[in-house]
């Protein structure tokens, strides 16, 4: 049985004609750049389609446009396949995908946050404060040796990603990562510096990190679906209070993506898919391990082999979540705090039995829900959460998790309002 991973790329994955394809074949696409272009306040899905790319690059464009595309690309395979992953990770930026797939960051929030965290990179950029090149044919071990050398020179530049075996990221001052990128060169490295980039993933990005956390602080965090690996540690997260802390320290320290992949292989996994739309991860993760096959879901030709890969597993389809089943589980896993036991047999007991008939009826027919059931089945677990005194808070928490976990991110999209939430429904 596969074990799976998803990827999720970051900076430097978009191109003029991102997710094309998938927006024109998919309705979920299209209505994920909708959302997009409402919070932004611009055609983002224009800007990706049809350039110019000397916009697109602009970070504060970039950014939010990677997210989209590694969103929507998971959202189409969560609706067309739905065999749920084990593990999520994401190259640098693409982190923020990660915890966005994951459940932990709304994705309205997430495009905003991006947006805000491109325009500050582009600043930061402008101001000429340092530099970051990728290093290509050297080992690991040359890099590291080299910046601690140049470090007792009093010179600041640093390994800023640990890709693979042989390629890894330096990040620092100008002249200092322009002076490493000549001493690796006598040694084989080839050089390739990012133009108009932020120094990211070392100390000179602690004042924008700084910047970073005051957004990030104000943002209300979800439950995990899924363990995302981070970038700093290369270990599984999936506490949502630890999310901001973790991504203002991510602009300060080196991506640990060989120790990523390493943490896969040991783990089990077997296939990784990318959520982009393109090939950019599946390259280094099979320079880092063997035995893990790598696709992406957004190139046509992979799509269609992760298809017959998974067919194999025709009983994992069970498993998968609807509206349904996720209240029946959500009504057992929240806490009680009414304790007149005459309200809770009325509203609880009763309704909880009321969403449980709906499953036993779809369970009969093998039929997928209705729309009619799942709003029925919501409302009724609205009845049961505001009969246990559990707060509007976490029942917001909970509807943004079971609405996203099932893909139903539109249609039941006034189940996530405020007022919605607030109304209290008696029967």
């Amino acid at each position: 049985m596969e074990k799976m991973a998803f990827l999720f790329p970051g900076q430097g994955s978009h191109f003029v004609g991102m997710s094309k394809g998938l927006y024109d074949q998919y309705t979920i696409v299209k209505q994920t750049f909708e959302e997009a272009n409402d919070v932004l306040g611009y055609d983002l899905a224009k800007l990706c389609f049809e350039g110019s790319l000397a916009e697109l690059s602009k970070a504060k464009n970039a950014q939010p446009a990677i997210l989209v595309s590694s969103v929507a690309s998971f959202r189409v395979y969560m609706q067309e396949i739905g065999i749920v992953p084990q593990f999520l990770a994401g190259h640098s930026l693409g982190e923020y995908a990660a915890f966005t797939c994951a459940g932990a960051i709304r994705f309205s929030d997430a495009v905003k946050l991006l947006h805000e965290r491109g325009k500050m990179t582009d600043e930061v950029a402008s101001s000429d404060v340092g530099a970051m090149s990728i290093i290509d044919g050297v080992e690991r071990k040359l890099v590291v040796d080299e910046c601690k050398a140049m470090e007792q020179e009093g010179r600041q530049v640093w390994v800023s990603c640990y890709n693979t075996p042989n390629q890894t990221a330096i990040s620092g001052e100008s002249d200092a990562v322009m002076e490493l990128e000549d001493r690796l060169a006598n040694h084989g490295g080839l050089a390739t510096p990012l133009l108009a980039s932020a120094p990211f993933h070392c100390s000179f990005m602690q004042p924008m990190a700084d910047q970073l956390l005051d957004k990030l602080s104000g943002l209300e965090y979800g439950f995990f679906k899924y363990p995302v690996i981070t970038n700093r540690n290369a270990e599984p997260m999936a506490h949502s209070e630890k999310v901001a802390q973790n991504l203002a320290l991510h602009l300060t320290s080196p991506v640990q993506w060989e120790r990523t992949m390493q943490y896969f292989k040991h783990k089990g996994v077997t296939l990784t898919v990318e959520m982009g739309p393109k090939n950019v991860l599946t390259n280094m993760v099979k320079a880092n391990v063997d035995g893990i096959e790598a696709l992406c879901y957004g190139t046509k030709e992979d799509r269609k082999k992760i298809e017959q890969i998974l067919a194999a597993y025709p009983g994992l389809r069970k498993h998968i979540p609807t509206i349904i089943t996720r209240s029946l589980a959500v009504a057992v896993a929240t806490l009680n705090q009414n304790w007149d036991n005459e309200e809770y047999q009325e509203k609880v007991v009763k309704s909880y039995r009321k969403i449980q008939e709906i499953q036993d009826r779809l369970e009969e027919t093998g039929e997928k829900p209705a729309l009619e059931q799942m709003r029925t089945a919501l409302d009724l677990l609205k009845i049961i959460l505001d009969t246990k005194k559990v707060s509007v808070e976490e029942q917001t928490r909970w509807f943004h998790q079971i609405i996203d976990e099932t893909g139903m991110y539109y249609e039941l999209n006034d189940y996530l309002a405020p007022s919605r939430l607030a109304e209290k429904i008696s029967r």
